[in-house]
């Protein structure tokens, strides 16, 4: 049996942004914030995140346990028309093509599925996201403008796990990857492989499951002649049961791919073991260790010698009496 080839040592400078990054995530959840909006690392992940962070040559930088959201997206131009409200914050940019950014308005996110769906209790998803009652079939045609106001679309979104590690080498990110792929997370990819003139390559893995995710669109935001936003429904109230349905499954097929991911990741970490149940070692390594154990045997029976030379009487003939 070959042995695997170890990884390389992690150099000082991936060690420096390793200990800083870690200082973040230490901070208590009551003073960490970041991006995200939950603003928190997700519960879910935790474990996972745990062990990548425990392994030498690798550390998180960012992450999301997956998460099903409904969302307004944002502005599509730099002038939101006259029906903007007056105290609403001035966007810097204007809406991507998925709708994010821009002033954008969460409705619903969960990292977890919703407690209720699947157990035979009928949620009003309706009147749980704000939304008006009856859907407008007459507006279908309608929905991305026309009015006085712009008109934002309403999206359903599911995302699967998605996550960032720096790694400190080529063959941690190529560990990392084999992972994520063997959990089926196989749009994962790396980044930053190419080495700087100060530094080694640092590549950055990111690990994902796009055709996990899923998207439709439910509706869209406009004002109406007082300038109040109004969310008109495009879509029967018993097609989102169905999208909320389909997003708790989705989340069930996610959770078990971050499981895979974590128990492959352990597996292709923990020291490799020859025949014998010992870890594997290299020539030099076996040496220094038959040596030391072969002194240790010497020592041992110096000992057990001389106990017993120190148990047997004194029997000379100096000690015999008549």
């Amino acid at each position: 049996m070959v042995a695997p080839s170890p990884l390389p040592f992690p150099g000082p400078t991936f060690e420096a942004r390793k200990s800083k990054i870690l200082e973040q995530l230490a901070v208590p959840d009551a003073e960490y914030s970041d991006a995200s909006p939950k603003g928190t690392v997700d519960v879910g992940i935790r474990p996972l995140l745990a062990k990548i962070n425990a392994s030498a040559g690798f550390v998180t930088t960012s992450s999301c346990a997956g998460r099903v959201s409904v969302f307004v997206e944002g502005r599509k131009t730099a002038d939101a028309g006259a029906g903007a409200a007056v105290d609403a914050p001035e966007p810097s940019t204007v809406a991507g093509l998925g709708g994010k950014g821009g002033g954008g308005t969460w409705l619903y996110v969960s990292h977890d599925p919703h407690p209720l769906v699947g157990q035979g209790v009928v949620v009003d998803w309706v009147e749980e996201l704000g939304l008006s009652g009856a859907h407008d079939d007459a507006a279908l045609s309608d929905a991305t403008g026309g009015g006085g106001s712009e008109r934002r679309l309403i999206h359903f979104k599911f995302e699967p796990m998605i996550l960032h590690v720096l790694t400190a080498s080529h063959a941690h990110a190529q560990l990392l990857l084999r992972c994520a792929l063997h959990a089926g997370f196989r749009e994962s990819g790396a980044v930053s492989l190419v080495s700087g003139e100060q530094q080694s390559a640092q590549p950055m893995v990111a690990v994902r499951s796009m055709g996990l995710g899923f998207e439709s669109l439910l509706g869209y935001a406009d004002d109406d002649e007082g300038g109040r936003r109004r969310l008109r429904l495009l879509v029967p109230p018993g097609y989102l049961d169905t999208l909320m349905a389909v997003g708790h499954a989705r989340f069930a097929e996610n959770v078990k791919r971050i499981r895979r991911f974590e128990e492959a990741f352990a597996e292709a970490t923990a020291p490799s073991r020859n025949l014998e149940g010992r870890a594997w070692e290299d020539a030099a390594a076996r040496r220094e260790r038959m040596r030391a154990e072969g002194l240790r045997r010497q020592a041992a029976a110096a000992a057990e010698q001389a106990d017993r030379t120190e148990a047997e009487p004194d029997v000379g003939q100096a000690g015999i009496s008549l």
